[in-house]
């Protein structure tokens, strides 16, 4: 039996032969298709053509829930199969899940009717929710529960936006999109709060992992789900001293945390500093949006940058890189370019962060130039990976 199911699954092409395969590429694709339109479209390059809601929505909302969320099913339909031991999504059902995505990336962009575009939008999370939530039901995994439950608040973010949508009421998208980075963020934290020291441990050969302190990973969890909540009713979208306290925490909790997996053998490790600096930008990122509560800064787009692009889309290329490596039977030893990537990708976080002020007609173009400089040059060294076999045989 154990024969013919390894024969059964060598016999499909290997691009659908696991989740990270088709999401990783199909994500890293995005990002940088996503971007390329929207500097091209602030240079007023698509006067006539407008996505859904207009280029300003479509940026905002697509970057979570086009890009972020791809790369999202990849990672999980993936890591469900080492967290239950049974057979990840694969073959025809994945080619279903993936081409559910890209219909709903397509509607976006060629401005759909929103008839067409909300069922098609607001069905994939729900679905993606339901398979992770089903591998980890059969097994009682409760430990990945939480997983389960963030999935279910991305998919209400999302209807949050559509309903903005469909009654023209653009705070309400935006509520909905920026509620939803924080979500991303609270997933990052959970997920980047297991992995980092893993790989940190096996990267440098340590003796032993750094000793997990689950009170202190609960608390950075819940704070990240309250800010979210508040951003969810707008609260969090108007300066208020209060709500600088949980922005201020979810700052403390991941500092601590980053400085306790802290190692300066990581420095000699581009798979590993990347994924330390990425999760930095989860410290800069509510840290800032406490400073704007607190009146200590004018401009909440600052810290909001500080999560899209250096943590998300730093943890993200980091991730990327390294799983890739692992789930195609490879050494984890990265392409030498993917050091410049993850450097060229922090670049982009710290123009698009720092420089507004100074240097307000270059920061953008420059943050841009170089995200696309960092998925170009993932792409072109990974994108094989995905439509081929493992190197070492086996399946998957």
């Amino acid at each position: 039996m154990q024969l013919r199911d390894r024969k059964r699954e060598l016999a499909i092409a290997p691009l659908w032969r696991l989740g990270f395969r088709p999401f990783f590429l199909a994500g890293a694709l995005f990002a940088l298709i996503a971007i390329a339109l929207w500097l091209a479209a602030l240079a007023g390059h698509f006067a006539v053509w407008q996505p859904v809601g207009g280029w300003l929505a479509w940026h905002r909302h697509e970057m979570p829930f086009g890009f972020g969320v791809a790369i999202i099913a990849g990672f999980l339909l993936t890591a469900v199969q080492n967290w239950t031991g049974r057979a990840g999504l694969s073959g025809r059902p994945l080619m279903v899940l993936a081409a559910l995505w890209l219909a709903a990336r397509l509607a976006w962009l060629l401005g759909a009717p929103l008839v067409m575009l909300v069922p098609l939008q607001a069905a994939f999370l729900p679905l993606l929710a339901f398979v992770i939530g089903r591998s980890l039901w059969q097994v009682r995994q409760r430990n990945n529960y939480p997983v389960v439950a963030v999935l279910l608040l991305l998919g209400s973010a999302d209807a949050l936006v559509l309903t903005g949508l469909a009654l023209g009421d653009d705070g309400l998208q935006r509520q909905g999109v920026l509620a939803a980075m924080w979500l991303i963020a609270a997933l990052m934290g959970l997920i980047g709060g297991r992995v980092i020291p893993f790989f940190t441990q096996r990267g440098l050969s340590l003796t032993q992992q750094v000793k997990a302190l689950p009170w202190l990973d609960r608390a950075t969890l819940g704070c990240a789900l309250l800010v979210a909540v508040l951003t969810a009713s707008g609260l969090a979208l108007k300066a208020s001293p209060w709500v600088a306290l949980p922005f201020a925490c979810l700052a403390l909790g991941n500092a601590v945390r980053l400085g306790r997996w802290y190692d300066a053998g990581i420095w000699r490790v581009p798979l590993l500093w990347s994924l330390h600096l990425a999760f930095a930008w989860l410290v800069v990122a509510p840290f800032g949006q406490a400073l704007w509560h607190l009146g200590l800064l004018g401009n909440p787009s600052l810290p909001l940058h500080a999560l899209a692009v250096g943590a998300m889309g730093g943890l993200i290329l980091a991730m990327l890189a390294r799983v890739s490596l692992g789930h195609t039977g490879r050494p984890l030893s990265p392409p030498k370019a993917m050091g410049v990537a993850f450097a060229l990708v922090n670049c982009g976080a710290v123009a698009r962060v720092f420089l507004p002020g100074l240097l307000p007609n270059l920061a953008l173009p420059l943050a841009g130039i170089c995200w696309l400089a960092a998925f170009a040059l993932f792409l072109a060294h990974y994108a094989p990976m995905f439509c081929r076999a493992r190197v070492d045989g086996q399946p998957g």
